[in-house]
């Protein structure tokens, strides 16, 4: 299913409908400020392990990634001490992932590899349907090297190649094609381990 919705004011219908099929396990496709991504409910395992194995990501080398809509609920998911809380603060929302180490409240799938991404994208269609289910998202990017750009980027193509893999297929108009910037603050200084779109102001 795809579904149109718009960034300044998303559809809140929509939203509740893409946040009963998160609550029942389900898979979107979805904007955000850098590339679309594929998520589910952060929280929900069996959905976790789904998208893993269908993007071939072992949680235990990986950094998985979430997306929270504000910096409020972020410590609830991953210890935050106050020099990466002020870097965040500055930063977010905007195109950066945050490694962070976990905390109890995340499933064991995480904890394996004891960090976590953390985002908050510029994107009010994700952050929206990320406050209205009161879980964070799962957020891996479905760009693959041997796509063609207009299938990563396109949404009508985007739903050509992941409707039958992902439960509803948001259209947010034109993707992006750069990645996050990426920022390990897991040594207590912060290190950007991958340049993406945005500047990091610290």
């Amino acid at each position: 299913m795809l579904v149109k919705l718009y960034d300044e004011n998303p559809n809140p219908r929509e939203i509740e409908k893409i946040v009963t099929i998160l609550r029942d396990g389900g898979t979107v496709v979805y904007p955000t400020d850098t590339l679309y991504a594929i998520g589910c409910d952060a929280l929900n395992v069996r959905a976790v392990e789904k998208i893993c194995n269908l993007k071939g990501i072992d949680p235990q080398k990986s950094n998985l990634s979430i997306i929270c809509n504000d910096l409020s609920i972020m410590s609830e998911y991953a210890k935050v001490d106050t020099p990466a809380f002020k870097l965040m603060k500055r930063n977010l929302p905007g195109p950066f992932t945050f490694i962070l180490t976990t905390t109890s409240s995340l499933p064991k799938i995480y904890k394996k590899k004891k960090t976590v991404g953390i985002r908050v994208p510029d994107n009010n269609i994700i952050r929206e349907i990320v406050a209205q289910l009161g879980n964070p998202v799962l957020s891996t990017s479905i760009k693959d090297d041997n796509d063609e750009i207009e299938y990563t980027t396109n949404p009508e193509l985007i739903h050509e190649k992941w409707q039958d893999f992902a439960d509803i297929v948001i259209d947010g108009g034109n993707g992006g094609i750069e990645p996050s910037t990426v920022v390990d603050c897991t040594s207590g200084h912060p290190v950007i381990i991958r340049q993406g779109k945005g500047e990091l102001k610290f």
